[in-house]
């Protein structure tokens, strides 16, 4: 985890090998875990599907975004079994975000720029001038939106940080990585990740504090309300776009031609509808929407379309989306219900981190990126952990005072 966001390649194989020792010695076969089953399901029905897939041999590459990943949600649970190894796994997650936040305000501040490479080009971190959009803080990944997805899922977990009685030197650094974060985000310009700021600051923070927090943040997004909803008296509405910072206020509120709606996340949807409608068994194969949507659809070519739910049903159908979908939902639910957002701070943070990625995943797909999907199934990973509450967990539940050493 500490070396993920910095290298997709050096994270991916300590991934691998924590994987592959997590399997080891199980007392249950992957086939009767029962958070596995309707994931094993789904995989079968993915490579049935994949054998007449319209979109061909990119149909079998696809698979490789989702299969290895069911394996790897199973076979790393032992190293997140108890509450002390998600806070290890957290605090790893925080600390590897740094070198993400030092390029990012580099690019924007200093005017760095790569690529710059170690080992021979094995691993080259492409370092935009000025962010890739330009002018929209990037770091160490290709596209802003992805590292907004990135940042805004670490943040519950810097937030946490801050909360645990850790000591005034770990709590005033967490402090100063959570305001970077936040910064870091605006900088980025992702819609997703502004929201996802605002979603976690109450999960981590805990009821006792809403009766003030939520009312706050109700004031501070009075002006973003106002600015986007329709209807609203122009003089109001020039007031409130004018407490906005200019870039922000540029992308929320560009005007766009009539027909422009197409090219929007809408008009993905709609046409991505139509393609579930027509084969809404076993799909059109992985990266289908890239091949159809530009040709059928709209002379501009989109590499997904912008939703997990529909991304999923279009690629695989919609049984394969019911199994996926539904068992993520199932396992938020059960760890609320186990009482997860009543537990210590870096427990309430992964709770909410985890919600994030799936709600960042209802208007982006920002998994295509590998670091982000190890991300998400370690999250997911940790909740099947509280969900089947090991002994561990119960014994270390009944000692009051829990040790705060990490």
């Amino acid at each position: 985890m500490l070396l993920l966001p910095s290298s997709a390649l050096l994270g991916g194989l300590c991934f691998l090998v924590a994987c592959i020792s997590g399997s080891q010695g199980r007392e249950q076969p992957i086939w009767r875990d029962p958070w596995m089953q309707p994931l094993l399901l789904a995989g079968l029905l993915m490579l049935g599907g994949a054998c007449f897939a319209h979109s061909g041999a990119l149909a079998w590459a696809g698979l490789a975004n989702w299969l290895p990943f069911f394996w790897a949600f199973w076979a790393c649970r032992p190293h997140l079994e108890t509450a002390k190894q998600r806070r290890q796994a957290a605090w790893m997650l925080v600390a590897g975000t740094v070198p993400v936040l030092v390029t990012g305000f580099g690019q924007m501040l200093l005017g760095w720029s790569g690529p710059w490479q170690l080992g021979g080009g094995a691993i080259v971190w492409f370092v935009a001038p000025g962010g890739e959009p330009s002018g929209r803080l990037s770091g160490l990944f290709d596209y802003a939106n992805i590292a907004g997805a990135w940042l805004g899922a670490v943040w519950p977990l810097m937030l946490a940080c801050v909360l645990r009685p850790d000591g005034w030197w770990r709590r005033s650094g967490a402090l100063a990585l959570a305001l970077s974060t936040a910064v870091a985000v605006l900088l980025t310009q992702s819609r997703n990740a502004m929201g996802a700021l605002a979603l976690a600051l109450p999960l981590v923070v805990g009821p006792l504090q809403w009766t003030w927090l939520l009312p706050l943040l109700a004031v501070l997004t009075v002006p973003l309300v106002l600015a986007v909803l329709p209807g609203i008296p122009i003089g109001l509405k020039s007031w409130s776009v004018a407490l906005l910072p200019d870039r922000i206020a540029e992308r929320l509120l560009a005007q766009e031609t009539p027909t422009a709606w197409k090219h929007t996340r809408l008009g993905q949807w709609v046409y991505g509808i139509e393609l579930v409608a027509a084969r809404p068994w076993f799909g059109w194969g992985a990266a289908a929407f890239s091949v159809l949507y530009p040709i059928y659809a709209a002379k501009r070519w989109h590499g997904h379309s912008h939703n997990l739910p529909l991304e999923l049903a279009i690629s695989y159908g919609l049984p394969v989306t019911v199994l996926i979908v539904g068992t993520v939902f199932l396992l938020l639910v059960v760890a609320l219900k186990r009482g997860m957002l009543q537990r210590d701070p870096l427990e309430r943070a992964w709770w909410a981190a985890a919600l994030v990625m799936l709600m960042m995943h209802a208007t982006d797909l920002p998994l295509f990126d590998s670091r982000m999907n190890i991300l998400g199934w370690v999250l997911l990973a940790g909740l099947a952990n509280v969900s089947r509450l090991s002994k561990l967990d119960r014994d270390a539940l009944s000692v009051s005072g829990e040790s705060a050493d990490l």
